[in-house]
């Protein structure tokens, strides 16, 4: 077509080049455009029409097409020789203004560009509103969100498993109690918790935990947003809060995870074990198991031990008030329990502890009351905070604590045959046989013989390491009431009342005496091994041996009894005291050595060994051997064993082992006591025989036990002391109760080898020490303060022993009156022991012996045989008071072998007191 015919154009607007780019970019993309123009610089073709009339100025400019043209090209411009022949194209007005810069390629970057899938930012906005997301966009990121959340969540939930309690969370210690049930100490490798079942549990902390911490916990999930909600609420307005975590997230936190980091992790375990457990678990453990792991302070952990630091009570008998004090602990002990932590935080005062746990404690109670949980009526009883005990160690094992423990410890393993792992995994509940007045009764009375005795700083040569130990137990059940095992558990370690190696002297007569009632003397020309129908049964009134001092002792059959280096052994008395022919009882009455080592020999000792046995000393405890000295206590029994074994005659010949623990209580349960199986050591004619004999001892105005009479109550006993003054005891009883006290000088350094006993001449300012001494001192101390609310009971009168015959050993050939010996002062310079061979040939006694008559003495008034209050003054058991006069010291026996050393140390292969054997 030709040009002329061309309609010219239509006048364009007078705006610029943005206003045609951007209708440009608003076309479609696909539009087809006018064939191309011969262009100018800047305006249409000449045949468009005259120039402009400004000048000859091009057009600011193009049409329609040439604006299309220019946004398609944007920033892009085509190569040279893409205008007609191959030149450059012609500027256009669209050419000419700004290009594309931004996303979409828009002027200044703000073109609309190609809508996408997520339209941010958003293509048809400009300026600021491209970066204003539509609601469609904020919703669908929401929704997105939560269903993400809502798979990972039911993911995570489907993974995780409900872990196994954590050790910690189970680890308890021991709780030992005294006799009347009252707790004594709590001890063990373990925390200080006892775990204990729901039912055992008082209602009233459980709702009080409720209330304060999780009221909706019987109900809810194991989480509670709402709770959380308005657990920052509450914080926000800066009002009391119940805490964010819910019980069931405590309980996963403490006895699960065992964690108590603030991390974001630990927090992510938490909330979805919660939300398993509190699906999947009964809420009763969930509450049993929070309360049980629960920190109160005070080393508490548990509602168990709690009860006890706070209120000394069990957890099943605490009261509401009770209940929301230890509510309110559980919010922090540091600022809430009334004793302050001052070391801790300055602003943890008593004062301001006190006033914070008032006003939570009263809350709490208010919150019991509004939930239902208790009425207005019982609300309004509470209006004074509870009386809570002074804060004290949780294992206080000081003083004789400990002792009592480790002696309750070995009680356990041997009679229940509990492990020492087992044990130690701790949450057992000990109750004692230990009577709380009688261990402090024991304790005062020897504390008391070392105050005013004992002082080695004045006399460091005889009063360094002066050591006392002793026992009382009960002579019907054989329980261990009280003993005392040193001066501190934390300073002395060995046990003095357990076995320590202190031989136990003349204390040990008794058990010969009792072979020889049960078992007689053996017939001279019999062999060794002869029945009971060969045997002459002594009496301990008509029989009579030689008190001679040094007197050579013979085998059953009269041969001369020779030691292993072939030498004789002559027995001396202490003292060198000569007694001639003496009646059994007058021997132990003066503690005459000769008479009871022959009769010894003349039983046989392994009889005297099974007597002792019998009675209840361990046969362990027992030198080996068949030496004449094992008949004057070589041996070395405990204090605790000896008690046991005089008890037997106290009991009529009915024996019991000496126990510590009557039972063992776990998660409620008793699952170990004691149960008593006494046996018949003795008839009750030998045991009350033995017994008339010991009352003798004291009874007698020159009885060696004489300072331990009790004014109007029947006493029997025996003292004890070995050679050279190494160990010193007195053993007695009443009808109720037996009593060991025994002490030595011992090296307690636990480093040194061979440790030994030291001799005790001079020490506590006396020139010798005995059984009469300060052992007797302090038995008669303590017991009278023991059984002075115990009835005053008779000992049984002696039965006639059945075929007793009188026997006469040791040369003693006819009754004579016993003489009057006066006591020696002054130790001899030399050990009294003899092993000399003899010089001259033993005095054989009579084939035919003559019949005793009894012979009254000087020191005894005259009365016939058969005259009960005549030959037992003093009402009851024959106590006339304290004699008058100077007292002698001439009780004790001189063993005159030396033992030989079992490589520890100990003479006669006594074994170190380790508590091992000891129950």
């Amino acid at each position: 077509m030709s040009e002329h015919r061309r309609k010219a154009p239509q006048q364009q607007p007078p705006t610029g080049g943005r206003a045609a780019a951007r209708r440009a970019a608003q076309q479609p993309v696909g539009r087809r455009s006018a064939p191309a123009q011969d262009v100018g610089t800047g305006a249409p073709s000449a045949s468009y029409g005259p120039p402009s009339s400004h000048g000859g100025e091009e057009r600011p400019y193009g049409g329609r097409a040439e604006a299309r043209r220019a946004a398609q090209r944007g920033s892009r411009r085509k190569g040279a020789g893409s205008g007609p022949g191959g030149s450059a194209p012609p500027a256009t007005a669209a050419a000419t203004a700004p290009t594309a810069a931004g996303p979409g390629g828009g002027p200044e970057g703000r073109g609309p560009g190609k809508k996408r899938f997520i339209d941010y930012p958003r293509h048809n906005k400009y300026g600021w509103r491209r970066w204003v997301p539509s609601w469609r966009l904020v919703a669908g990121t929401f929704l997105f969100f939560v269903a993400s959340l809502m798979g990972v969540s039911a993911y995570a939930y489907s993974q995780v498993e409900i872990p196994k309690e954590a050790d910690t969370a189970r680890s308890q210690n021991n709780i030992y109690y005294w006799a009347d049930g009252t707790r004594m100490v709590a001890t063990g490798d373990g925390a200080n918790r006892q775990i204990v079942k729901l039912p055992q549990i008082s209602k009233h902390i459980q709702d009080a935990v409720v209330s304060a911490e999780n009221k909706t916990f019987w109900d809810d999930s194991g989480i509670d947003p709402m709770g959380i909600g308005r657990a920052v609420w509450n914080m926000a307005k800066g009002g009391q809060t119940q805490g964010g975590s819910t019980i069931t997230q405590q309980y996963v936190k403490n006895n699960l995870l065992d964690d108590q980091s603030q991390t974001l992790t630990r927090k992510a375990k938490e909330f979805f074990i919660a939300m398993k457990v509190g699906n999947e678990v009964d809420k009763d453990k969930v509450m049993a198991g929070y309360l049980n792991t629960a920190y109160y302070g005070r080393g508490a952990y548990g509602i168990q031990a709690a009860s006890r630091a706070y209120f000394n009570t069990d957890a099943d008998k605490l009261d509401p008030s009770q209940a929301a004090l230890l509510a309110s602990v559980l919010k922090g002990a540091t600022y809430y329990d009334p004793a302050g932590y001052p070391e801790i935080d300055p602003n943890a005062t008593a004062e301001k502890n006190t006033e914070r746990a008032t006003k939570r404690w009263k809350w709490i109670l208010d919150e019991m009351q509004k939930d239902g949980k208790i009425t207005a009526e019982e609300r309004a009883k509470y209006t004074t905070f509870p009386k809570i005990q002074k804060p004290g160690q949780s294992a206080n094992l000081t003083g004789q604590i400990g002792y009592l423990v480790r002696t309750a410890k070995a009680n356990i393993k041997t009679q229940f045959d509990l492990g020492e792992a087992e044990l130690e995994r701790g949450g057992y509940q000990i109750y004692t046989t230990f009577d709380k007045n009688k261990v402090t009764a024991l304790e005062k009375s020897v504390q008391k013989v070392i105050k005013e005795n004992i002082k080695p700083k004045e006399r460091p040569k005889t009063d360094t390491n002066v050591q006392f130990g002793g026992a009382s137990v009960d002579t019907d059940t054989g329980a261990i009431v009280a003993l005392y095992g040193g001066v501190d558990s934390t300073k002395h370690f060995t046990n003095n009342a357990d076995a320590t190696g202190a031989m136990v002297g003349s204390t040990f007569k008794p058990f010969v005496l009792a072979a020889a009632m049960r078992d007689g003397v053996r017939d001279k020309e019999l062999g060794a091994d002869q029945d009971a129908s060969t045997r002459t049964i002594v009496d301990p009134d008509k029989s009579r041996y030689s008190g001679k001092n040094g007197l050579v002792i013979r085998k059953y059959d009269g041969e001369i009894w020779h030691n292993e280096e072939g030498k004789e052994w002559r027995q001396t008395n202490d003292g060198q005291e000569d007694y001639g022919s003496i009646s059994l009882r007058r021997a132990m009455i003066k503690s005459a050595n000769s008479p009871y080592v022959q009769l010894g020999m003349d039983v046989g000792i392994d009889r005297v060994r099974d007597a002792a046995v019998k009675s209840g000393l361990l046969e362990s405890s027992l030198v080996k051997g068949e030496v004449p000295s094992f008949s004057l206590g070589i041996s070395s029994p405990s204090a605790i064993r000896m008690a046991g074994a005089y008890s037997t005659f106290a009991n009529q010949g009915k024996q019991n082992d000496p126990y510590s623990v009557q039972k063992v209580v776990k998660d409620g349960a008793t699952v170990h006591e004691h149960k008593a199986k006494p046996e018949q050591a003795f008839s009750a004619a030998i045991a009350n025989n033995v017994t008339d004999v010991l009352r003798d001892v004291v009874d007698d105005p020159e009885g060696t036990g004489r300072k331990a009479r009790l004014p109007g109550r029947a006493v029997a006993g025996k003292t004890g002391t070995t050679d050279e003054n190494r160990s010193a005891w007195f053993v007695g009883y009443t009808a109720q109760l037996s009593t060991a006290i025994d002490m030595y000088r011992y090296d307690d350094d636990d480093t040194k080898k061979d440790r030994k006993f030291e001799k005790m001449y001079g020490t506590g300012g006396r020139d010798t020490i005995h059984g009469s001494s300060f052992p007797s001192e302090i038995w008669q101390d303590y017991m009278s303060e023991a059984v002075k609310n115990d009835p005053k009971v008779k000992f049984p009168k002696p039965e006639k022993l059945e075929g007793a015959e009188p026997v006469f050993g040791g040369g003693a050939s006819s009754p004579t009156p016993t003489p009057t010996v006066t006591e020696s002062k002054t130790p001899s310079p030399t050990p009294t022991e003899s092993v000399t061979p003899s010089t001259t040939p033993p005095t054989t006694p009579p084939t035919t012996p003559p019949t005793p008559t009894k012979t009254p003495t000087p020191d005894k008034p005259t009365c016939d045989i058969w005259d009960w209050e005549c030959n037992h003054p003093g009402d009851p058991g024959g106590n006339t008071g304290e004699p008058t006069g100077t007292p002698t010291n001439t009780d004790e026996p001189d063993p005159t072998d030396t033992p030989t050393d079992d490589g520890g140390g100990r003479p006669g292969g006594n074994r170190p007191g380790d508590g091992s054997r000891v129950p």
